[in-house]
């Protein structure tokens, strides 16, 4: 049966007729069980296409994304710092590791990327238009809680529609450093921390035992570094390498890029 005919329907039919011979006698005139197989007996079974809505109880079936990755940003007195990795999956496939999960919307503003790869892309790039827009008709760059107030606004309008969002837009302003998470339902929340993705929780725990609010940079970058770590070694759809950025007065720095397997031999030799 042809593969396009089968995509194209909601159900494919395969039957099978008995009376056929084979030649590995494994047939039922073969098996020794006394059954004699007649012309028109006969299995048949049917695939159901789960792309193709069911008739019968009119739920339209969605594809379901299976996704993971590791996003952390948080507040200290020197800015924020955020920290990535920077594996794509597909299910249990690896799809990359060198993703970069950390999008430049500006010289002054972050965005982090988890859940679908394609939105989170496409609606922070086109964050950075607004800003863009925004600056030249004011005069003025726009403020971290007016860039997340429009990303949410944006995706609000298409809730429900199959977006897979989870992003924290951090930056410094008048008001000095922001930080904000934005959700493709529209959530919009304002924080000191957030960690987004399948091993959040192993990222919280490392920040949790080690933030305070008088952090060096330093020190800082060590937190940040060591949790997006913690996170890969315990969660199997995160990996790759780390890369940290540091968001300060003067716009954001790149930090570092580190790949977890030399980091694992640096911790391990320091436990």
């Amino acid at each position: 049966m042809a593969l396009a005919s089968v995509l194209n329907r909601d159900c494919a039919n395969f039957p099978f007729d008995n009376c056929r011979t084979s030649d590995f006698g494994c047939g039922p005139e073969h098996s020794g069980l006394g059954l004699d197989a007649t012309p028109g007996d006969g299995l048949s079974f049917s695939v159901r296409n789960p792309l193709c809505g069911g008739e019968e109880d009119g739920v339209e079936r969605k594809i379901e994304f299976l996704h993971g990755t590791t996003t952390l940003a948080f507040k200290f007195q020197h800015g924020v710092i955020v920290a990535v990795d920077s594996r794509a999956t597909a299910g249990a496939y690896i799809a990359s590791q060198t993703v970069k999960k950390v999008i430049e919307i500006n010289p002054y503003l972050l965005g982090t990327m988890a859940g679908g790869a394609a939105d989170c892309s496409f609606w922070e790039r086109l964050l950075a238009r607004q800003c863009r827009i925004y600056e030249l008709r004011n005069k003025e760059r726009i403020s971290v809680a007016a860039a997340s107030k429009l990303l949410a606004n944006m995706v609000y309008q298409y809730k429900g529609m199959g977006l897979s969002m989870g992003t924290m837009v951090c930056g410094w302003d008048k008001r000095g450093p922001g930080l904000y998470y934005v959700d493709s339902e529209g959530n919009r929340v304002c924080g000191d921390l957030f960690a987004v993705g399948s091993g959040s929780m192993y990222a919280y725990g490392v920040i949790d035992s080690g933030l305070r609010q008088d952090l060096t940079v330093e020190e800082a970058c060590e937190l940040g570094r060591r949790a997006i770590y913690q996170a890969t070694f315990r969660d199997a759809y995160s990996g790759g390498q780390v890369n940290l950025y540091h968001v300060h007065s003067e716009g954001w720095t790149r930090v570092s890029q580190e790949d977890v397997l030399m980091l694992h031999q640096q911790y391990k030799g320091l436990a």
